[in-house]
Formats: structure tokens, C-alpha cells, sequence
């Protein structure tokens, strides 16, 4: 495989799978394997991962669950390339799919209610204070200038099969906003998880799961936290990861 200036390949530690990722540009974090140690993905399921990126959920989540198809939706050209070239890298052009296009527009991409879960790892910030007009894809995937929230969520509803599942990783602090715009699409949240850098820090990052059209009834799950202590990831973080195997 040819690579790009810039570009990489890094070891996923699963199924000897590989990832193309471009170092001055966006590199997959922590948050993106997080989500797919906490989705559930069933036996001839479908899948599609709104801002996929350099693709790391679909192909994470191909190589963790028995899911039938898995299909990333990503609007930034050179990302799009880059993860169709890691699909190919590790021969999965039958079970991945990578498709350009706009978030705002997935639901004239796919059929309605057509997918069993959806996942996402949107941008985080919403104050787009002073870069409004920086399209680095670093900005992009961090900040809300492409998508909101509610574009992400609005969609998902639309896309998901009645009783299909909604899974995504976001910040705390955003959390009441996340949980009324969920209830507004008919998305009922079931599952969150809260994650945090150490045992003793706030927690950083929110896992939730919600179903199109559930009923009420909210598990808060044990804290997730990433590090025993400095440098060192706890076991549930290296086993997510996959280095136990």
C-alpha cells in the first residue's frame, strides 16, 4: 500500500487489522475506541457511523461484533480517500462501505429507518468563536462548523429502524442538551457511561446509548475510568483496546 505524504499505518491490535492515518491532519482518538467497546452490534446487523473519518468505528466494530455491514458516511474529501484505502488495506471491501456526503443530507443518502444502530463521535465544541472560517480537518472534527448536535441526531432519528440503537461519545458538560435533543427525535436514552482520565478526576467524556422510540428507563453504568496511572491504561481500557488479547 502506497502511502501519502504525512501518512502512516498503525497496528489496531485486532483481527491484524491496520489504519492509513495522517499525522498533521486528524488522527483517531481514545474517544472513537471507547464507542466501539461500548455499542452493541448483533448478528447480521447493520451499522452506519455518522463522521467517520479515517474510519476506525466501522472497522473496529466489524473486527469486535458479527454485524453484516457497516457503512461510514464522511464529508471531507481527503478523509473519505484515506479511510477507502484502509478499508482495501485490510480487505474488507465487502463488510465496509465508505460514502461522502453531508451529515445534514444522510437522509437523502440512505433509505428512512433502514439502518439497525447508528454510531457517532461528533464535533465536541460549539463555540465557534474565531474559527468560523478554519476548515483544517483538525477544526472540523472538533469544532461544530460543518454539523451540530441536533443535525447529527435528527438524522439518526430518521435513518434508525424503529427499536434500532443510537450510540455516541460526547462531553459531560454538554450532557442536558444532548439528553433533550435525544427526547425530541424520539430517541430514548438507556445507557450512559461516564469516563474519566483518572479515579480521582472529573469525568471528560460521556458514552450514551438510546433507542428509537424505547421506553423510559435510564442505566447510569460504573464509571469507566482510562488510567491506573500515568502512562498506564487500566485493564478494561487495554482490553477494549485489545492489547489483552
Amino acid at each position: 500500500m502506497e502511502l501519502k505524504k504525512g501518512e502512516r499505518i498503525d497496528e489496531l491490535h485486532r483481527n491484524g487489522y491496520r489504519i492509513i492515518q495522517n499525522t498533521g491532519k486528524f488522527c483517531f482518538g481514545i474517544d472513537a475506541v471507547l464507542l466501539t467497546g461500548f455499542a452493541v452490534v448483533k448478528e447480521k446487523e447493520t451499522v452506519l457511523d455518522l463522521g467517520t473519518g479515517t474510519g476506525i468505528i466501522p472497522i473496529l466494530l466489524e473486527a469486535k461484533t458479527k454485524g453484516n455491514h457497516f457503512t461510514g458516511l464522511e464529508i471531507q474529501e481527503e478523509s473519505v480517500e484515506m479511510a477507502d484505502r484502509s478499508v482495501k488495506l485490510n480487505c474488507l471491501e465487502d463488510k465496509i462501505s465508505i460514502v461522502k456526503g453531508d451529515i445534514k443530507e444522510a437522509v437523502k443518502l440512505f433509505p428512512l429507518s433502514s439502518f439497525d444502530v447508528i454510531t457517532s463521535n461528533p464535533p465536541y465544541m460549539n463555540n465557534k468563536n474565531g474559527i468560523k472560517n478554519d476548515l483544517q480537518p483538525k477544526s472540523i472534527a472538533r469544532h461544530e462548523i460543518l454539523c451540530t448536535l441536533d443535525d447529527v441526531i435528527k438524522n439518526t432519528a430518521s435513518l434508525l429502524k424503529v427499536g434500532g440503537r443510537f450510540y455516541m461519545v460526547h462531553r459531560p458538560s454538554r450532557l442536558p442538551e444532548i439528553i433533550i435533543t435525544l427526547k425530541k427525535y424520539k430517541l430514548e436514552p438507556k445507557r450512559i457511561r461516564l469516563v474519566h482520565p483518572y479515579i480521582d478526576k472529573e469525568p471528560n467524556m460521556v458514552l450514551i446509548e438510546s433507542v428509537r422510540h424505547g421506553k423510559p428507563l435510564l442505566k447510569v453504568e460504573p464509571p469507566l475510568i482510562v488510567y491506573e496511572s500515568v502512562g498506564k491504561y487500566t485493564d478494561e481500557i487495554y482490553d477494549i483496546y485489545g492489547y489483552n488479547q
